[in-house]
């Protein structure tokens, strides 16, 4: 297969528009962690984003950052970090989940709309994303947003690009904000509930002025012999302190809650991040599904009637991270009807073999009307149909 690697945004270009004119479909590619997320490919060569690297923008005041799409996203992440800030997002690290190798790229956490925990407080990537580059499907270099926030009219190209999974354009540079570090981090820790009681203490914590920056809740043999649900708060430590010991009151009906701190705190929020805890066994199907956080545990629970299944909460019951049985669907018509019975939501299948993938609808299906306009948005910026064609929906 050929594989091309241009070194900048002109060459990648010339590559495009070579490819377009011989209608030669093309696998697009950062790092390579998330090369086994989607339907299968059909392209002819990949073309990979990995030289197009460096850091083309930093100003810590503005809270801005910009990087090439291929530049290694640690690289950026040491960055901010020796000037006390962050990515407000926290975008996940798929290798434990996939097993997969390879380093994850700037340019992916845009193409992805990669979010995690912290995306009930600070929003998801696309939140924060203020300008693209990137290289459409007749090779021209279109630029879009800037270093601020602002209204759009018309179709926003930034907020487009963010979640198609490089099924539009090739990136070549991304922009997002920064937040500053928070002084202290803690997680308050309530042991041994059952799924609907987290879910509502969760939501009384949510619902109040404490201001969480993560919600998860972890069932008995995720991570642990028995339940936790996990509260964390941030910021300065008088301000932490305090509601802390708010939230304890708060919540007092559901137990005795504990706190944990520091490196323990940050782990237990990376494998809530990363999915880790269903990382094992690798044989299984690896869902995620998202609903109305208060519907959480009836989706779950439907789910778990129907056939074997593990899982945990994230965003508050909001987000269902799930792995079952690769047999049959690996519970795709199961799935998908808790959640059409929730009355919002949809499901992704993010772990399964390639021939499970080519069989069942990896992203949940549009409805026709949707189908209609994603097609011809696919259509309008790459008219020959090469970029990773097929990964998201088929034919489009």
């Amino acid at each position: 297969m050929t594989s091309y690697a241009p070194a900048d945004e002109q060459e990648a270009a010339a590559i495009v528009a070579q490819a377009a004119g011989r209608s030669e479909p093309l696998r697009l590619v950062g790092g390579g962690t998330k090369a086994t997320f989607g339907r299968p490919p059909h392209d002819e060569a990949t073309l990979s984003a990995t030289r197009l690297s460096g850091i083309t923008l930093y100003e810590p005041a503005e809270m801005v950052v910009a990087a090439r799409a291929g530049t290694p996203l640690a690289e950026v992440e040491a960055l901010l970090a020796g000037r006390g800030q962050m990515l407000p997002f926290e975008p996940m690290d798929h290798r434990p989940l996939l097993g997969s190798t390879g380093e994850p790229t700037f340019g992916a956490v845009a193409a992805a709309n990669n979010s995690g925990p912290r995306r009930i407080n600070a929003g998801a990537a696309r939140d924060s994303l203020i300008g693209v580059r990137f290289v459409n499907g007749r090779g021209q270099p279109i630029k879009s947003g800037g270093r601020v926030m602002k209204n759009v009219t018309g179709l926003d190209l930034v907020k487009l690009m963010a979640g198609s999974w490089g099924t539009l354009g090739l990136l070549t540079e991304v922009t997002f904000k920064v937040l500053p570090v928070q002084e202290q981090v803690a997680t308050l820790v309530l042991p041994g509930l059952a799924d609907a009681a987290a879910v509502e203490a969760l939501a009384a914590a949510l619902g109040s002025p404490f201001e969480l920056t993560g919600a998860a809740h972890l069932p008995a043999g995720i991570g642990g012999p028995e339940p936790r649900t996990l509260m964390r708060v941030e910021g300065f430590a008088k301000s932490v302190s305090y509601r802390i010991g708010e939230l304890r009151r708060l919540l007092r009906r559901y137990g005795e809650a504990h706190v944990v701190e520091a490196e323990e705190s940050g782990a237990l929020w990376r494998a809530v991040r990363d999915a880790t805890p269903l990382a094992e066994p690798r044989d299984a199907a690896i869902w995620r599904i998202s609903t109305a956080p208060t519907r959480g545990p009836a989706v779950a629970a439907a789910i778990g009637g129907e056939r074997a299944a593990r899982w945990f909460y994230d965003w508050g019951g909001g987000l269902i991270w799930l792995a079952t049985d690769e047999a049959d669907d690996a519970g795709a018509g199961v799935i998908r009807a808790a959640v059409k019975a929730a009355g919002s939501g949809h499901a992704t299948l993010v772990r399964a073999p390639e021939t499970l993938r080519a069989a069942v609808p990896v992203f949940d299906p549009l409805p026709e009307p949707l189908m209609r306009i994603t097609a011809g948005i696919k259509a309008a910026h790459d008219p020959a149909g090469i970029f990773n064609p097929g990964r998201m929906y088929a034919g489009v």
